[in-house]
């Protein structure tokens, strides 16, 4: 079991470092190029560097992933992909990504996308705050130790 963060714009590498480091876990933080970082990582943490283009974090996470592993992503597109490959999927948010809210949204994202492409203004994400990181820390912990006592049931 590993842990992987689509790193470009998440705001929760740092919780997931540091309670994977305490459960004996690896780490991939899967990064654009055009988000280069020389911050040196604890020796549980590899960071995967991939093109610019879009959708080639997705891509190279969807390689990456096996079924007994945990994503993190805000990416709803790339959840909807990795649940179906049977791994637990994480929003920064603090939810869990499952069969049941995916499909809302995702068609959430397809009618403001919709609207966009109209000309009408759709509200962006609210800001992260320290109660978001808490929550997300509360969930993850429970996920990671539900995996690490049962380690064949996925989450």
């Amino acid at each position: 079991m590993k842990i992987i963060i689509d790193s470009d714009a998440s705001p929760v590498k740092g919780i997931v470092i540091q309670e994977a480091k305490k459960r004996g876990l690896d780490v991939i933080l899967v990064a654009s190029f055009a988000h280069f970082s020389n911050k040196v990582h604890p020796s549980h943490v590899e960071t995967v560097y991939v093109d610019s283009e879009k959708e080639a974090a997705d891509y190279k996470i969807m390689q990456l992933a096996q079924r007994s592993d945990v994503l993190i992503t805000q990416d709803y597109g790339l959840a909807s992909m990795a649940l179906l490959k049977g791994v637990t999927v994480l929003h920064h948010k603090g939810f869990q990504y499952d069969q049941y809210n995916i499909e809302r949204l995702l068609e959430s994202r397809y009618l403001s996308a919709q609207m966009r492409k109209s000309g009408k203004r759709t509200k962006g994400p609210k800001p992260f705050t320290q109660a978001d990181a808490q929550t997300f820390q509360t969930l993850l912990i429970e996920v990671l130790d539900l995996a690490t006592k049962n380690p064949s049931q996925p989450q």
